[in-house]
């Protein structure tokens, strides 16, 4: 690895942990310092209201700032890339460039949610069928966003068991709102970064179309990967290191 490479800070959706990271980790971190975490309330962390995206932002930075590393390449899966994306309004010299993968551009682009994840969620069922998950349910759900066989390691799913019922409806309605006071291109627009946009073709979460409204974003580059669902980190980790890798060489 060289010691010049800009580190890179990979951030996980709601519903999931840094683990969710760990099939790209070998061959991004053969060539960059590579940062996973788990946000508040989600894997090893506690739950630590309030999960306003900027607050989740500032307590990234607040990391960064620690750890003496910046700037960083910001990476978000899903509404990863809403920290992300809010770490860049904050602190600009703490980012190079950021990297999108399967982050909804809007509100409007979201798609019916599976069945299974709508049970798991929604008030009334959702706080007992939360509660008493099995890991099997929990694989369920996973695979309920992804449009390929993927074997899940045990350590995501662990990390999915640790949140808690309140944690991520509170996170899920912190998202939405920050995504409805502005668009992510919009707000893309507006830095004036290299950004990189990977989407699967066949996501169930969010219209795969909608990944193009990222052309609006000067310089963005936008990657769609076919058969693949809304984990393309799980569904296919070699084409999408590889995106990420290119990215981080020319970005």
């Amino acid at each position: 690895m060289s010691n010049a490479a800009a580190p890179l800070l990979l951030l996980h959706g709601s519903g999931a942990c840094g683990a969710f990271w760990n099939p790209v980790v070998p061959a991004l971190a053969a060539h960059h310092h590579v940062i996973t975490v788990d946000l508040p309330g989600c894997g090893h962390s506690p739950p630590a209201p309030p999960y306003d995206v900027p607050v989740q932002a500032q307590r990234v930075a607040a990391l960064l700032d620690g750890l003496g590393v910046g700037p960083v390449t910001a990476v978000g899966h899903s509404s990863g890339g809403y920290v992300a994306t809010a770490l860049a309004e904050q602190r600009r010299e703490l980012v190079r460039s950021l990297a999108f993968v399967s982050t909804g551009p809007a509100l409007d682009a979201v798609l019916p949610e599976p069945l299974i994840l709508r049970l798991l969620l929604a008030p009334p069922l959702g706080p007992l069928i939360w509660s008493i998950r099995s890991d099997a349910v929990i694989r369920k759900g996973l695979r309920a966003l992804t449009a390929r066989p993927v074997d899940l390691p045990d350590e995501p799913v662990t990390g999915v068991r640790r949140i808690t019922y309140r944690s991520i409806r509170a996170v899920l309605r912190q998202y939405a709102a920050y995504v409805a006071e502005r668009t992510v291109p919009d707000r893309l627009a507006a830095l004036g970064l290299p950004v990189l946009v990977v989407f699967g073709a066949a996501d169930p979460r969010w219209d795969p179309a909608s990944a193009h409204r990222y052309d609006a974003v000067p310089g963005a580059r936008v990657e769609m990967l076919p058969g693949v669902g809304h984990a393309p980190v799980l569904e296919a980790p070699g084409p999408t290191a590889r995106l990420l890798l290119g990215f981080t060489t020319t970005g």
